[in-house]
């Protein structure tokens, strides 16, 4: 069971930075980097050629749209795929199909998909979306079973409760049908990753919380005669040395405002989503002087997760320790970690040439094709 390495689209923009627009008074930030299609294309680029699978793009208000971004970096990449985030109640089954369809035969087969069922009423309403979170789990349980039935290549007939269909076709099957990654925590979610998913994508709790979610969904799937491949979301903050690691660790935690992860702390609070509270339990919203007080398990860092919503942890320590922190999870059952950082080019870069081949020594990771050509950027220095 080897290791499958992919890396993130920043398509909110990028920075040296956790805050989103540090103020002018925090220590050493950064004007942040707006994400248009060069700067995008160039960390696409970068993470193409040092080897990793493909790229999450997000979806959301906070965020370019995922599917056009990602088609019009298909001509400045290829080999990366792109895992297009999308919610399935913002279009309907039968044109997601034609749309995956129709990117596999124009990208030569390089999408994947990630089910965003969408976690907070608030977001959701901003794209008319009116149902409450247990309703979404169930309307997304629908929309994949009718969007593989289109996908069988036959005309499809579907009636349920959000979804009635008389006929639906694709004009083709798409080759190879993307693999489906799934994310969802509460007990509304996991029965639909079971039935429905093949990844399930979790954030970055300990390794035996993560051991425990596994063992429950590997029940759940095997009840409906299927088996799921499991995936890890997070950040890494990887250098050559463990201390030089942590320096920028703490480095991020000097430059927040306690009244900023004060206000994001407030919204966590209340948030909808089982696995954002999850997140806020680990750090307990304290915003401590010394970036360690935040570890919560061995090299899993925290302190993310107090201004930033989504994955709130990340990986942090020398290659070899970030190495032997994916082995741990890898050992419960983690295939596939989806990582980040800041800024997201220079943080593939470390972690591509500091981590992956600690990674292939130990013979741990999958097998890539030839990596494509790319500029070279110069190595960060340990405060980038």
């Amino acid at each position: 069971m080897s290791i499958t390495v992919h890396w993130f689209l920043p398509t909110h923009g990028d920075g040296r930075s956790i805050v989103d627009r540090p103020h002018v008074t925090a220590v050493g930030a950064q004007t942040p980097r707006e994400p248009d299609i060069d700067y995008l294309a160039q960390v696409a680029q970068a993470v193409e050629h040092l080897g990793f699978t493909g790229m999450l793009t997000p979806t959301g208000s906070w965020c370019q749209d995922a599917w056009v971004t990602t088609a019009a970096l298909l001509g400045r990449t290829k080999r990366i795929k792109f895992l297009v985030a999308f919610r399935p109640g913002s279009l309907t089954p039968t044109l997601a199909a034609q749309m995956a369809t129709t990117y596999q035969q124009v990208s030569g087969g390089r999408l994947l998909l990630n089910i965003v069922t969408g976690g907070e009423s608030t977001e959701q309403r901003r794209y008319g979306d009116w149902l409450d979170h247990d309703k979404r789990y169930e309307r997304t349980d629908e929309f994949l079973a009718a969007m593989r039935a289109i996908w069988s290549g036959a005309p499809a007939d579907f009636d349920g409760e959000h979804y009635r269909l008389r006929g639906a076709t694709a004009y083709d099957v798409p080759n190879p049908q993307p693999p489906l990654y799934f994310g969802g925590s509460s007990p509304a979610a996991l029965p639909v990753a079971a039935r429905r998913a093949d990844v399930h994508l979790t954030w970055g709790e300990p390794p035996a919380q993560v051991g425990e979610r596994i063992a429950r969904l590997r029940e759940l799937a095997a009840a409906e005669g299927r088996t799921l491949r499991f995936g890890l979301r997070a950040h890494t903050i990887t250098r050559d040395t463990s201390a030089e690691a942590w320096a920028t660790a703490q480095r991020f935690l000097d430059q927040m405002d306690p009244a900023d992860v004060a206000a994001s702390q407030a919204k966590f609070a209340v948030t909808e989503s089982t696995a954002q509270r999850r997140m806020a339990e680990l750090h307990g919203g304290v915003l401590h002087s010394d970036a360690r007080a935040l570890e919560v398990h061995p090299g899993l860092w925290s302190g993310v997760g107090l201004l930033r919503g989504g994955a709130g942890t990340a990986f942090v320590g020398s290659h070899e320790e970030v190495a032997d922190l994916m082995s741990e999870y890898h050992d419960v059952g983690v295939e596939e970690f989806v990582f980040s950082g800041y800024p997201h080019l220079e943080e593939a870069y470390w972690f591509g040439e500091g981590v992956r081949p600690v990674l292939a020594r130990r013979g741990l990771l999958a097998e890539q094709g030839a990596p494509a050509a790319a500029p070279r950027v110069p190595d960060p220095s340990p405060a980038s």
